[in-house]
């Protein structure tokens, strides 16, 4: 048996005897050393088998302590069950939901996680407000992410938002201050719909621009603003598009940068989540390449620690001439106005997780869990081999996206539905009505492995 053989043979023991109950939630496993003396292999097998189960969400290790069995396997069901959409029938059986927005947020060490808020809570009580702008702590560590991103902007051009659709509203809030009219956005379709209905919310207009296998299209941006006019911004996903996960070319972005410039446009870079880089060599920011200064870098912490905070941030462009300069005052003032909206003992504790590195430490951990989920999706579809179906955005994020021709993603969704598995409709990402978009997004970065068979069973078995 070679290398992989063993591999897989001691996983698969394993796996099985937690299946089997023999193993329970919170059982520490033996000593890699150990194991690998009861079971006569090298212990780079077991180690390897380890960190294979730990990706999987079997187990999870830890240095320097034992190997335990986590809480929630073999099967998790949802604490509450999302609403049944009105004319449907309530799922029966237990609730796999992979709609995706949701990241592996019970895999952040409860240690570290009860240490930053207390962290938090412990800060002197002061007699005064907080400042508009975000802590001034936080925006500090926020300043430092920038640096695996390709740039590190100087933390007063940080603003911390509530989610990225605040930022959003309060972009458009700034922008029609500053133009005297309702500001016109062009976005990607498909794209971020609650990115457009924060737009549309706060009283922009937005236009959509189709979308390639290099991001935005920028022939048809141009030609776009030749029939409608010159928008105010253009909002975009270049690391991994969103949904349909293509990646902006290099040339592409300087282009896009030139020709933002040249128009007096800014560009919004939406950087939801470049952490999470599966295939490839990860991209630097848009932001990293902004010479002219016309980029508005939005990141946030939805997709790399818990939704639920509703923390994100805003980075404006560098000090310059023109319109970056002019949008960067415009947001600055908006901010003041509408007053802090995230609170500051929330934007403590996310600056203690920067600031020790459990940030760090929890990215890595979860990397290796969500390429594993990755890769069992491509493996599955691959292995299935049903005609026309195609596979998109794999190389990155928390999400896949499944198109086909043949039957009707409505009705797939609904089956689906019925059976407890819950899935998104391509077609609502999409701009306008007139793009036609036939598939599902799937969500993969809160499930546990066997969650996520149990969902392509059932999936594959539809578009079988």
């Amino acid at each position: 048996m070679d290398q992989s053989g063993k591999v897989a043979a001691v996983a698969g023991r394993i796996r099985d005897m937690v299946h089997s109950g023999t193993l329970h939630a919170g059982d520490a496993l033996p000593s890699t050393r150990a194991l690998a003396t009861q079971l006569g292999v090298a212990r780079g097998t077991v180690v390897t088998a380890y960190e294979q189960l730990d990706g999987e969400g079997y187990i999870r290790t830890r240095q320097g302590a034992a190997a335990r069995v986590v809480s929630d396997v073999p099967v998790g069901i949802a604490p509450h069950a999302p609403a049944t959409p009105a004319g449907e029938r309530a799922p029966v059986g237990p609730i796999i939901d992979l709609r995706p927005g949701i990241p592996a947020v019970t895999a952040f060490p409860a240690r570290e996680w009860r240490a930053a808020w207390r962290a938090a809570a412990e800060l002197p009580h002061e007699n005064a407000l907080s400042d508009a702008l975000g802590s001034p702590a936080l925006r500090e560590q926020i300043a430092t992410l920038g640096l695996s991103r390709g740039f590190v902007p100087d933390p007063s051009r940080v603003i911390v938002s509530a989610g990225t659709s605040e930022a959003l509203s309060l972009i458009t809030d700034a922008f029609r201050s500053l133009h005297g009219r309702d500001p016109l956005f062009a976005i990607e379709d498909p794209g971020y719909r609650s990115g457009r209905r924060a737009i549309l919310g706060s009283g922009g207009k937005v236009v959509g621009i189709p979308v390639t296998d290099d991001g935005l299209d920028l022939t048809a941006l141009e030609s776009s603003s030749r029939r409608f006019g010159t928008p105010d911004a253009v909002m975009v996903t270049p690391t991994h598009q969103y949904p349909l996960g293509s990646v902006m070319p290099v040339a592409n972005r300087r282009r896009l940068l030139e020709w933002a410039a040249a128009n007096r446009m800014i560009v919004i870079e939406d950087d939801y989540d470049s952490e999470f880089r599966h295939r490839g060599v990860p991209m630097p920011a848009l932001a990293s390449l902004d010479v002219e200064g016309v980029v508005l870098h939005l990141g946030g912490f939805s997709k790399v620690l818990d939704p639920r905070l509703r923390c994100a941030y805003l980075v404006l462009p560098a000090p310059a001439e023109g319109a970056g300069a002019g949008a960067a005052a415009a947001v600055r003032a908006a901010r003041a106005a509408r007053g802090p909206v995230v609170s500051e003992v929330t934007q403590q504790a996310i600056a203690h997780l920067i600031r020790t590195g459990a940030l760090r430490r929890h990215l890595g951990r979860v990397r290796r869990d969500y390429v594993h989920r990755r890769d069992r999706i491509a493996a599955r579809l691959a292995d299935a081999s049903i005609p026309e179906l195609e596979v998109h955005a794999l190389a990155g994020g928390l999400h896949a996206v499944l198109k086909w021709d043949q039957s009707d993603a409505t009705t797939v969704r609904k089956r689906l539905a019925r059976t407890g598995i819950l899935v998104e409709e391509l077609a609502n990402y999409a701009t306008t009505p007139e793009t036609e978009l036939n598939g599902l997004v799937l969500g993969y970065g809160a499930v546990s492995m066997t969650e996520l068979d149990r969902a392509l069973d059932a999936i594959l078995g539809e578009l079988g």
